[in-house]
């Protein structure tokens, strides 16, 4: 039996299978090859194509031009993308709810709504040397100095960092009532002081980049600041659950393509004259594959619809380290398996599994490591009991 999924779910879910299939699969080695570029003619038209399926910014309200849909939709939507490598299912805006309620009527028009219109692209600035999944570790600083904030320090992983033309900065204040507390701000990126200090490579090949930059005295209106002094933890909290569900929903889409394209050689290859798919050895690692899949896709659709529901939104803060934990580290078991599967072919970079397995690797990493989710999900173990988290 198959989840009951609502018939809106099901439909986004083809139309965008056939998205992935027809207008993103085809051009992964190409990317790979081209430091994750496509065509500029192709990746206006995959843009184009994710827009019209309403993917674009699907978190923001309709009013303000968003997809405005509910978590289940995008869960669903996501774990379809991440069916194809390279990144290249990041072909819409994803302004997320929290955003849009945090904003003044000022920012909204300033960066908001040329953000989910794809007329503006962000990147945040969190990350530090010393501090990653340890966000309150921060070193990065705001003063406030009369109508203006000035911001200092130097971030790292700023994912997508040279395709976008505006920042998010989080540092903490250093003076005033709220000194210690966090604040984000929108930084446009050509404001004076901010400094790219290299650009590292990573294992994967993606057309968006991780920099490390360097803020120096940068001063921002206070009308910048995002919500009130202090809110900054909170917001970026939301930020991360919701982007750990999403991580999951991704990671299983990941490794359901792999599946497919593992048991398709599988029942191709002739080794000893017998199928490979014939060998018990292999056999056992598509079961565990699947097996795995299922549990962690209605971790995934389970949570989404508990927050569509409106639950406790502490419940559902564990639960989504729990679906970011289970299914990040069940994709890059199944990866690991697929390529030994493949077996030579598995290692060369023309193969769906090599790519996979480099670039899964980093889900167990951002937004917070595996090793964090589990201080998460035992807070709230030791905090709620069993019940509210699993029952």
């Amino acid at each position: 039996m198959s989840y009951p999924l609502p018939k809106e779910a099901r439909a986004l879910q083809a139309a965008v299978r056939r998205f992935v299939d027809e207008e993103l699969i085809p051009w992964e080695v190409h990317a790979e090859m081209n430091h994750g570029e496509v065509p500029p003619e192709i990746l206006a038209r995959q843009k184009k194509a994710a827009r019209d399926l309403g993917l674009s910014s699907m978190d923001a309200p309709r009013k303000l031009g968003g997809g405005g849909m509910s978590m289940l939709l995008q869960a669903v939507a996501q774990e379809q993308t991440g069916r194809v490598t390279n990144a290249l299912g990041w072909r819409f805006s994803n302004v997320q709810s929290w955003m849009t309620e945090a904003c003044s009527p000022y920012q909204i028009e300033t960066w908001v709504k040329p953000l989910i219109a794809d007329q503006r692209h962000e990147c945040y600035a969190i990350t530090e040397a010393e501090a990653g999944s340890d966000v309150d570790a921060i070193q990065a600083t705001a003063r406030r100095d009369g109508e203006h904030y000035v911001l200092n320090g130097e971030k790292w992983h700023v994912t997508s960092g040279n395709l976008a033309d505006v920042i998010i900065f989080q540092g903490k204040l250093v003076d005033g009532p709220n000194a210690g507390a966090h604040c984000l701000f929108f930084v446009d990126s050509d404001t004076p002081g901010i400094e790219m200090v290299r650009s590292p490579a990573y294992s994967h090949t993606f057309a968006a980049h991780h920099p490390i930059y360097r803020f120096k005295d940068v001063r921002v209106p206070a009308a910048n600041r995002i919500g009130e002094e202090g809110d900054g933890m909170g917001f970026t909290r939301d930020w991360f659950r919701y982007e750990r569900l999403m991580i999951g929903a991704r990671c299983c889409g990941a490794a359901a393509r792999l599946i497919d394209e593992a048991t398709a050689f599988a029942k191709d290859r002739t080794v000893f004259g017998e199928k490979l798919a014939d060998k018990q050895a292999i056999q056992f690692m598509l079961a565990d594959s699947l097996t795995e899949l299922w549990a962690a896709r209605l971790m995934v659709y389970r949570t989404a619809e508990a927050i569509d529901a409106g639950e406790d939104v502490k419940v559902s803060h564990a639960q989504s380290s729990m679906v970011k934990l289970y299914a990040s580290e069940m994709a890059n078991r199944v990866a690991d398996r697929a390529v030994q599967i493949f077996g030579g072919r598995g290692y060369m970079r023309e193969n769906v599994a090599e790519r996979f397995y480099r670039e899964l690797r980093v889900e167990r990493i951002w937004e917070g490591a595996s090793e964090i989710q589990r201080l998460i999900i035992a807070n709230g173990l030791l905090k709620r009991g069993q019940a509210p988290l699993v029952e």
